[in-house]
């Protein structure tokens, strides 16, 4: 049986190297779009050719955007901003949106630390964090993070460092299993957690 030309082949090991994809996925996906070229492959490039021109990080919250500040932050009329909701990436904030249960801001740190991956504090959005607390008037700053070591470990630096500014801190409570990430939860659990939280 004669193997896809090489051209294919690099596209499926390209599509093989994107999160929850494998070689058997990747493969059977390429087949479709090229099966489906006018209907799945060319709209899908024009997509993907669209955000890579727009695409850019949220100035204020760090969210993915294609405007320099995101339409969360934007959203005066929908949004209360004395509630900043902190997350570890894109994708916990993400996940937090489809329960549609937060209605305040978010805060995007860009990782937690990790002594074996050397992340320290300087490599997070932290110092970001206090300014912003300060800049709005937040009387509380959510920690949804993962209830992973390097996420509780997170967590407490981040009490500590916005003690002085008299914010309110809680983390989320019940419905995030130990060793969870926020991404891989149902938005039952989510909204349950958060209006769980409790002071940290």
């Amino acid at each position: 049986m004669d193997r896809a030309p090489n051209e294919i082949e690099a596209l499926i090991a390209q599509m093989a190297r994107l999160p929850g994809l494998g070689p058997r996925s990747a493969r059977r996906l390429v087949l479709h779009l090229i099966q489906r070229r006018d209907q799945s492959l060319r709209p899908l490039l024009a997509a993907l050719d669209r955000v890579t021109q727009t695409a850019q990080t949220c100035t204020q919250c760090g969210n993915i955007s294609t405007a320099p500040v995101c339409a969360i932050c934007t959203d005066d009329a929908r949004r209360a901003s004395a509630e900043i909701c902190v997350v570890e990436d894109v994708a916990d904030l993400w996940a937090m949106e489809r329960g549609g249960v937060f209605k305040g801001l978010y805060h995007v740190l860009g990782g937690t630390l990790s002594a074996l991956d050397a992340i320290g504090p300087e490599d997070l959005r932290i110092p970001e964090l206090v300014a912003r607390i300060n800049d709005i008037g937040a009387r509380e700053v959510i920690l949804a993070l993962g209830a992973t070591v390097d996420g509780q470990t997170t967590a407490h630096y981040i009490a500590d460092a916005l003690g002085p500014t008299g914010v309110k801190v809680t983390a989320l409570a019940q419905g995030v299993p130990m060793g969870g990430e926020l991404d891989y939860l149902d938005d039952g659990t989510i909204g349950a957690a958060l209006r769980a939280r409790k002071s940290f």
